[in-house]
């Protein structure tokens, strides 16, 4: 009477390990998918608190956008696409997380939390991504970008303009027009910085880095250059392009060298 006893009990054991290894599997990854058309020169944006971004072109006139969480907690995970005049925002809302209204408690345990977006851009439309943690990619796009973030890289390149911007991190943007109003900001704090622009541009520079150097394919006529501060312009000037980083050098080079 013993043995079958034993048998029931390993059984049932069993079946707990099972239903526990399916329920962590469950835990472990949630996906969204959304697209959509918007109107030319309306904006694709992205708002992310734990997460990497990568933009590319689409292949027609839809938006396309896939996001995954993984790690612990991914079923509390609720993604939201916003539309607006403007265009439509994606984000993530989850304990103490709401990246869009980008606020962050940090009273929950989900430092182990991590999204991912892959974002299909069409021509038309512009496209700007903001991020805490995590890195942003936005390359051979056609209209203007914005990426931000706080602790990762920041690489971009379009057809058009590009600002982009990080603390922690190296920032690249290479840029097809030197075309934009006032002033193009491209920043970081710990990082290096290498911007390329048409071999036409025309703009007022002001360059500043701490720990750093300055080197550019462009021939700067200078109206002040300091060690660590050059001011100057590259062809007939107008627009303004500034470019600063604490910790990291500056490279100003001809797009396509």
């Amino acid at each position: 009477m013993k043995a079958p006893m034993r048998i029931l009990c390993s059984s049932l054991a069993f079946g707990s390990l099972l239903a526990l290894s399916s329920l962590a599997l469950a835990d472990d990854t949630k996906n969204f998918n959304w697209n959509g058309q918007l109107s030319a020169d309306q904006t694709v944006t992205v708002k992310t608190i734990n997460g990497d971004v990568d933009a590319s072109p689409a292949s027609g006139n839809q938006v396309e956008v896939t996001a995954e969480a993984s790690g612990q907690g991914t079923q509390e995970v609720r993604f939201e696409a916003r539309p607006d005049s403007n265009g439509v925002t994606i984000c993530e809302i989850y304990p103490g997380v709401d990246s869009c209204s980008g606020s962050s408690t940090g009273h929950h345990n989900n430092n182990h939390l991590r999204i991912h977006y892959t974002v299909h851009v069409p021509a038309a439309n512009r496209f700007t991504a903001q991020s805490v943690n995590g890195g942003i990619s936005a390359q051979d796009l056609d209209r203007e970008v914005k990426a931000t973030t706080v602790n990762g890289s920041v690489k971009v390149s379009t057809k058009s303009w590009a600002e982009a911007k990080s603390v922690n991190g190296s920032v690249e943007a290479t840029m097809g027009s030197a075309n934009w109003s006032g002033t193009l900001n491209l920043e970081s704090v710990n990082g290096a910085i290498h911007v390329g622009l048409p071999a036409n541009a025309n703009t007022e520079v002001d360059v500043r880095t701490v720990n750093g150097s300055f080197s550019s394919d462009f021939p700067v006529t200078s109206n002040a250059f300091m060690s660590h501060h050059v001011q100057g312009r590259i062809g007939s000037g107008g627009r303004e392009l500034k470019l600063s980083t604490v910790n990291g050098s500056v490279h100003l080079l001809k797009s396509g060298s």
